[in-house]
C-alpha cells in the first residue's frame, strides 16, 4: 500500500504525529465514540471501485460461488479474497491501530491484530437497507467509495455488551450520519448502528472490522460489569446512587438515636 496514493495528505500526518491532538485536529466526534473525517483519495476510491466490478464481473462469467461479506448483505465481496488482504493488513496496523489504542483502548483498540474487509453495495437493484446490529469487530472502520446516490444514512444507537444489545436507546446516544465519498466513520464493534434505505442511485462502501485476540481471550474471564457498555455504566450509577442512599439513611438514623 503507497499511502500516499491511497489516503488524503492530512490524514497520513495526523497518523505519523501519532498524537490525539495530532488525530482530533482532522476529526469531528458528533457523539461521543463516534469519530468522521477525510480518509481516502478520489483516484483509489474509483480504482477500488473497478476492481471490485472486475472481480463480480469474473464471478458472473465463470458462475463461480463466493462468499459474501456477512450474513446481512447479499451483494459486496470480500477483498481478501482477490489479493487486498495484505493492503488491509497495512492499513489496520499503520494507521487504525494507532487512532484506535488512542480512542479505544478498552475495546483492545491497542492490540488490534486481524482484520474482515469487504465492500458492500447499496441501490435498487442491490441490497437496499442494513438493519439495526452490532458488528463482529473490537473496532469498525467504515468509508464511503463513492457513487451518485441518496438516502442510506447510518443510525447509531449507543454501545452495548451482549447483555445490554436490545435495551432502550437514551436520546443523548441517538445519530444520523449522511455519507461523504472518501470519508470514513470509526466506531467500536459494539456500537449499534444500521443503514436506512438507499433511494436512487449506487452507494459503495469498504468496510473493514478490525479485531483484537488478545481482547477477545481476556472477555472470557471478564465477570463485573464492561466499562465501555453505557447500559452497564447505568446500572453500576444506579447502584452507586442507591447504596449512598442507604447509607444516608444508616447515619441520619444512628444521629437520631443517639441524640434521643
Amino acid at each position: 500500500m503507497h499511502a500516499p496514493s491511497v489516503l488524503v495528505p492530512a490524514f497520513v500526518k495526523a497518523v505519523r504525529d501519532n498524537t490525539e491532538a495530532s488525530f482530533r485536529s482532522i476529526m469531528a466526534e458528533p457523539i461521543p465514540g463516534i469519530y468522521t473525517f477525510e480518509m481516502l483519495q478520489p483516484r483509489f476510491c474509483e480504482m477500488l471501485l473497478s476492481e471490485v466490478e472486475n472481480f463480480e464481473r469474473w464471478v458472473h462469467d465463470t458462475r463461480f460461488r463466493i462468499m459474501r461479506p456477512n450474513t446481512m448483505n447479499k451483494f459486496g465481496a470480500v477483498l481478501d479474497d482477490f489479493g487486498l488482504e495484505t493492503m488491509l493488513d497495512k492499513l489496520m496496523n499503520d494507521f487504525i491501530r494507532p487512532i484506535s489504542k488512542v480512542f479505544f483502548p478498552e475495546v483492545g483498540g491497542s492490540t488490534l491484530d486481524s482484520h474482515h474487509g469487504f465492500v458492500v453495495e447499496y441501490g435498487m437493484d442491490r441490497d437496499v437497507e442494513l438493519g439495526f446490529h452490532v458488528d463482529d469487530s473490537e473496532v469498525t472502520l467504515n468509508v464511503c467509495l463513492g457513487r451518485e446516490f441518496s438516502g442510506g444514512e447510518l443510525f447509531f444507537r449507543g454501545v452495548r455488551c451482549d447483555k445490554h444489545v436490545n435495551t432502550e436507546t437514551q436520546s443523548e446516544e441517538i445519530l444520523d450520519y449522511s455519507h461523504v465519498p472518501g470519508y470514513a466513520v470509526l466506531h467500536r464493534g459494539r456500537h449499534r448502528h444500521g443503514a436506512r434505505a438507499t433511494t436512487s442511485g449506487s452507494r459503495v462502501n469498504l468496510l473493514v472490522w478490525c479485531r483484537s485476540s488478545v481482547f477477545r481471550e481476556l472477555k472470557k474471564y471478564q465477570k463485573e460489569c464492561s466499562s465501555w457498555c453505557a447500559e452497564c455504566q447505568r446500572e453500576k450509577k444506579e447502584r452507586q446512587c442507591i447504596s449512598i442512599a442507604a447509607t444516608k439513611q444508616e447515619l441520619l438514623k444512628r444521629i437520631g438515636n443517639t441524640s434521643s
